[in-house]
């Protein structure tokens, strides 16, 4: 059996607190996940939200049409006659996925509405979707409080539209209550009770509980399951298109449409486009997943792998890396100095070995690029000589007028200047530096993320730490610099880039 994935990530996923996509940035996502990703569904919008809204639905529906993708491509609508529809038929759609209300307390309360009533305000929709050649799949809100406190409500809704013309019914965990053993009884409930009609189960993540309730949900007989990239989604988040790969895949042993190989590209990309970082130990995307810390650990891979597992990161696009500090043993540099090329004997790898302990005692950040430096260092007692020295630089900052920068750096013992604006001090740093490089047909990396962090409590004079990753044609990696002004602290960074770039 395939399992359909229906990812929310531009509707759900948008109710995360304080993310907006911009159109141009939906449309992007869409391509990602149906091109790239190849989920089986996306929904990419609520109807009748705002203009925005429109525009943004617009670009993708005209984009899935073009691509004969339009079928894949579902709109959030509510029961309230043609409007949605309309809204709908006008951004370009064909599917509706409908906002009914599964529990009997949101139906009185909220709706202020009896059940025959709420049918019959349903079953129009269903019916004007019908003469519109509109599709439809629909969500029953609150479905997992009203299998909790009126079960008898949610079978009389599924007994009364189970004959309609709907696709798909949607079963969500809109609150996030729900345990695995009520996910698995609730949607056995439901297949049993209905064997002909297709079920989507979706999980949001209040508890912590929404992978393990999927994992039971699927169990349970659901053949189709709602996901975020990233997790994004209201409060706690859905469960994310991540995590939920791995469960299918390798414990439940059900097929999926979906490239795995192109999850961590497409999750970094949501990761800037919605401004919400990904957790470093965020399972199979998170920055530190596939790296292991302990010296032991890096001893067994080369040991039969015996710290391996089935989430292989090559599977993800990824590479496994080995961390350096106070837990690393000789196999963990070993396999460090391998990538770069660099061999040792005995005596000065247990040297090494010991100076990069010392190092993470200190609680200092160490790098795969910093090996050469630490080699030099406790082998020839000197620094690794600096082929690239800022000499001097001037930035200036005004309101209402761009950052300038003129910057003196000396290569190989000659001094070069230029000055250069931008949109800030540190891209107008940058911007000189080039112009230099360029001048030279020297060749630069690209600045591919950037993160500054200070204390937990920090002041205005506090050190600022500025971590820069950089990729030079095809290897990526980090610098660090360490500052109380943030962009001095970029400079050390770059700085670093310069002379690390110059052993490639």
């Amino acid at each position: 059996m395939n399992i359909i994935i229906m990812d929310t990530t531009l509707r759900d996923g948008e109710q995360t607190s304080g993310v907006s996509f911009t159109a141009k940035e939906k449309l992007n996502i869409a391509r990602l996940l149906l091109d790239e990703l190849n989920v089986d569904r996306i929904e990419v919008a609520s109807a009748r939200v705002s203009e925005g809204e429109f525009q943004g639905a617009k670009l993708i529906f005209d984009w899935a049409r073009k691509n004969k993708l339009l079928d894949r491509v579902e709109v959030l609508g509510f029961v309230d006659g043609r409007e949605s529809l309309n809204w709908i038929r006008r951004a370009g759609g064909r599917v509706i996925n409908l906002l009914t209300k599964g529990s009997l307390k949101h139906c009185q309360y909220q709706l202020r509405k009896t059940p025959e009533q709420h049918l019959d305000d349903i079953r129009e929709v269903i019916q004007y979707a019908g003469e519109m050649g509109i599709r439809v799949n629909v969500y029953f809100e609150d479905w997992s409080n009203g299998m909790r406190h009126s079960p008898e409500y949610v079978y009389r809704m599924f007994d009364c539209l189970k004959n309609e013309r709907i696709d798909r019914f949607m079963l969500p965990d809109t609150l996030g209550i729900l345990n695995p053993l009520e996910s698995y009884d609730f949607c056995l409930n439901m297949v049993s009770r209905y064997p002909g009609l297709r079920f989507d189960f979706h999980a949001h993540n209040d508890y912590d509980l929404a992978t393990a309730n999927v994992f039971s949900a699927i169990n349970a007989g659901i053949s189709g399951i709602h996901t975020t990239l990233n997790g994004l989604g209201e409060r706690a988040g859905n469960v994310p298109l991540s995590s939920v790969i791995g469960v299918i895949r390798d414990h439940l042993k059900y097929g999926l449409n979906v490239r795995e190989e192109k999850l961590y590209m497409v999750s970094k990309l949501v990761e800037t486009f919605s401004g919400v970082r990904i957790p470093p130990n965020k399972p199979l995307i998170g920055e530190n997943v596939f790296t292991q810390t302990s010296g032991i650990h890096a001893d067994g891979d080369q040991k039969n792998d015996l710290y391996y597992n089935d989430l292989l990161p090559e599977r993800f696009g990824r590479k496994r890396q080995y961390a350096l500090g106070k837990m690393s043993g000789k196999a963990s540099i070993m396999k460090n100095l391998q990538e770069l090329g660099i061999k040792m004997d005995k005596e000065e790898m247990k040297t090494v070995t010991e100076r990069v302990i010392e190092l993470g005692d200190k609680k200092e950040m160490i790098t795969k690029e910093d090996l050469p430096f630490i080699i030099s260092d406790v082998l020839r007692g000197r620094r690794i000589k600096e082929h690239i020295k800022i000499i001097n630089y001037s930035l200036s900052v005004a309101r209402g007028l761009k950052s300038m920068a003129t910057l003196a750096i000396e290569i190989d013992q000659k001094v070069y200047e230029e000055t250069a604006s931008g949109d800030g001090q540190y891209d107008a740093f940058m911007k000189a530096l080039w112009k230099i490089y360029d001048r030279l047909n020297k060749k630069h990396p690209v600045l591919t993320d950037y993160v500054v962090t200070i204390p937990p409590g920090g002041k205005t004079d506090a050190l600022v730490e500025c971590t820069i990753t950089w990729d030079y044609q095809g290897k990526v990696f980090k610098t660090r610099g360490l500052d109380p002004d943030q962009t001095v602290a970029a400079v050390k960074c770059t700085t670093r880039m310069l002379n690390i770039i110059e052993t490639f």
